[in-house]
C-alpha cells in the first residue's frame, strides 16, 4: 500500500498530468505535492481547492445526509466521504478532486491537474479511485 509520496508519483504518471497534491480540506494545507501548481504555488492551490471540496462535502445539495428513497443504501451502509469526486473543466485543463476515506475524519482529497489536450479524464478518475482506496496515511 503506497504512502503519500508514492501515491502522488503514481498520479503524475497518468497521461497529461501536470500536478498532484494530497490536501486536507478542513485546514486547506497540502500534505504532499508533486509536479506543478496551476498558480505557481502549491499552498495557494491547496487552499483554493480546499474551499471547493469543503463546499461540496458540507452542502446538503451535494452530500445529503440521507439518500432519497429508493436511490441508495439504507441504514447500516458503509460510511465514507459524502462526495466521491469533483471534476472542474477549464479551457486548458481538468482538475479532479478525489475524496479519500480515512480511519479518522475523512477530510482529505487527492487533487490531480491534467492538461486538457493530453489528459484522459476517464482514466484519471478511475486511477485516482484506486489510488485513494490504497493510500496509507502515515
Amino acid at each position: 500500500m503506497p504512502g503519500i509520496d508514492e501515491c502522488l508519483l503514481e498520479a503524475m504518471a497518468l497521461p497529461g498530468a501536470r500536478g498532484a497534491a494530497l490536501v486536507d480540506w478542513s485546514s486547506g494545507l497540502a500534505l504532499g505535492t508533486a509536479g506543478d501548481s496551476p498558480v505557481g504555488d502549491h499552498e495557494t492551490t491547496a487552499a483554493e481547492t480546499a474551499e471547493l471540496a469543503r463546499a461540496a462535502a458540507e452542502y446538503e445539495s451535494f452530500a445529503p445526509a440521507e439518500p432519497a428513497p429508493g436511490t441508495g443504501p439504507g441504514p447500516g451502509a458503509a460510511a465514507g466521504p459524502p462526495v466521491e469526486d469533483l471534476i472542474v473543466t477549464t479551457r486548458t485543463g481538468y482538475h479532479v478532486l478525489r475524496f479519500v476515506e480515512t480511519s479518522f475524519d475523512s477530510s482529505v482529497f487527492l487533487h490531480l491537474w491534467l492538461d486538457r489536450a493530453d489528459g484522459n479524464l476517464a482514466l484519471a478518475r478511475h486511477r485516482l479511485r484506486t489510488l485513494a482506496e490504497g493510500l496509507v496515511l502515515r
